[in-house]
């Protein structure tokens, strides 16, 4: 029976030696590991959350307190006399272009400052035909080239959007950009009489 404990007493105390001086510290070790291992991880999706964050471009949201502009119309509709007759005197006149903030269609609280060509005036509301540098767009029949000119900072070549008018808020104008030459403004004016009944 004495024999019987101390064989007992021996096992136990094998095993709390191995348990104390072998796999404690294995342990102690591997949840260190564990933990430094997690730490790491933890920082590597947050930089990688920053880093994809910088890298989207982000669109800028509708600013408070200026008119937008929000509506546009099939051409036809808004159809009219054309009158070629820019001056830069602080109204926007037909054959300037003019940058406002246009609202996309498909999601109405983003938006985009762009170039705007005024082809009418309805009161204090422009008629403006969208201008755009998508290259895209030379081979669509609802544009037309119009080149390069002051109403792009980079020189692109731009495009004028026939089928859609825009109703352009005056006091939503950011700046006066450029005078569009005579001779474009009657290639737009000769489509729009043609295509969509303006005179």
């Amino acid at each position: 029976m004495a024999s019987a404990r101390k064989s007992s007493w021996k096992t136990l105390q094998q095993f709390a030696e191995d348990l104390v001086f072998k796999r404690a510290p294995n342990l102690a070790r591997q949840v260190q590991y564990s933990q430094a291992v997690l730490k790491e991880l933890q920082q590597a999706v947050k930089i990688t959350v920053n880093v994809m964050a910088a890298a989207v471009p982000q669109q800028p949201e509708i600013t408070a307190g200026r008119p937008v502009t929000s509506t546009s119309f099939p051409t036809a509709q808004r159809a009219r006399k054309l009158v070629y007759a820019p001056h830069l005197d602080g109204r926007a006149d037909p054959g300037e272009i003019v940058w406002t903030w246009v609202v996309h269609e498909d999601d109405p609280t983003q938006g985009k400052d762009r170039p705007v060509l005024v082809v009418g005036r309805d009161r204090s509301v422009l008629l403006g035909l969208m201008v755009s540098s998508q290259e895209r767009h030379a081979a669509d029949p609802y544009w037309v080239g119009i080149g390069s000119g002051d109403w792009d900072h980079q020189g692109r070549e731009s495009w004028v959007r026939l089928d859609r008018v825009l109703d352009v808020p005056e006091e939503g104008i950011r700046r006066e950009g450029a005078i569009l030459s005579r001779e474009l403004f009657d290639v737009i004016a000769a489509r729009l009489r043609a295509e969509y009944s303006w005179r």
